[in-house]
């Protein structure tokens, strides 16, 4: 019995199994894996400078910007499937008391906002009853205002001002405005506010 249970194993690892076995276990071991496309040298590459994305940085300003360029204002108030009606009450507040211009709803990412969001449009004058009450009515939803200048992109980038919380803004394709376009986004307000502003007695 013992004889032909040996003779049995012996067959089983004769030098042709053994190498079909080795064969098979290598390749569950050590996976045929494709090169990468960027070769096996990457860590050699030099670390190089990118070029410069933000304004104004190719060289330091001689001087300060005036503050007039700012010609208007926007406030992007972004929501998302679960406090929508928040934003809903907001923009009903904002028609019935400001003279602003009020966009549509943007229930997908729109333009360099990445979230759902609507805004209104403001001038300089408001600025200075638009931001506090922004920042006392939230509700606790993020609010990007913005001035509107020259450049557009400066404007959603660098030059904003955040209430609550900020949140990413894709605004490196904006452009500045091309030939025939007019130099600075124009507002023109569409509501007509009925209630008066609120103010502690």
């Amino acid at each position: 019995m013992t004889d032909a249970v040996d003779r049995h194993w012996a067959e089983l690892l004769s030098p042709r199994r053994r190498n079909l076995l080795a064969a098979a276990a290598g390749a569950l071991a050590t996976p045929v894996m494709a090169q990468s496309p960027w070769g096996y040298e990457t860590y050699k590459q030099a670390t190089t400078r990118p070029n410069g994305v933000r304004p104004g940085e190719q060289s330091l300003p001689a001087k300060p910007r005036a503050f007039t360029d700012i010609e208007s204002y926007h406030a992007h108030i972004y929501f998302d499937e679960d406090n929508y009606q928040k934003a809903a009450l907001i923009r009903k507040w904002v028609a019935e008391r400001f003279k602003v211009e009020l966009g549509d709803w943007n229930l997908e990412p729109r333009g360099p906002h990445v979230t759902p969001s609507f805004y209104f449009g403001f001038t300089n004058d408001l600025l200075q009853v638009i931001v506090p009450w922004l920042q006392l009515n939230s509700l606790g939803l993020t609010i990007l205002i913005h001035p509107n200048t020259d450049d557009p992109r400066a404007d959603h980038l660098y030059y904003a001002l955040w209430v609550n919380r900020s949140q990413p803004v894709n605004g490196y394709s904006i452009k500045k405005p091309g030939p025939g376009e007019p130099r600075v986004e124009q507002i023109f307000p569409n509501t007509r506010p009925t209630v008066a502003i609120e103010k502690a007695s």
